[in-house]
């Protein structure tokens, strides 16, 4: 149950192409089906990094069983992605790694736990 949020104050010409890109990254590096891979994108929200609104983004990555062993190969692939699609600097984006238990996440009527 992969969920990624991207918020961003740049906008977003290819958005279709940089959740599939992204999508492909939490497959590869979580092991997750993509079928329960979602993803949220809110482009030109006000925000500002370090007292500048240059473009920048924060990212919410929550998952069941998130392995901490990959969070940093996965922060890598996620900035150079941003930097790829929207020319964010890797060094004006957050991100928050989020394990979700079992039972605190709803799906389908019920919960995974």
């Amino acid at each position: 149950m992969p969920y990624l949020k991207i918020q961003t104050n740049k906008e977003i010409a290819e958005k279709d192409m940089l959740m599939k890109e992204m999508t492909g990254i939490l497959v590869n590096f979580l092991g997750k089906p993509e079928k329960f891979i979602m993803i949220a994108v809110e482009p030109l929200i006000e925000m500002s990094f370090g007292g500048t609104n240059e473009p920048t983004a924060f990212i919410e990555l929550k998952s069941i069983g998130l392995p901490t062993d990959v969070t940093s190969e996965l922060s890598e692939a996620i900035c150079k992605l941003l930097n790829k699609h929207l020319g964010i600097p890797p060094d004006r984006i957050y991100i928050e790694f989020s394990d979700a238990p079992r039972n605190m996440f709803g799906w389908n009527g019920g919960t995974f736990g």
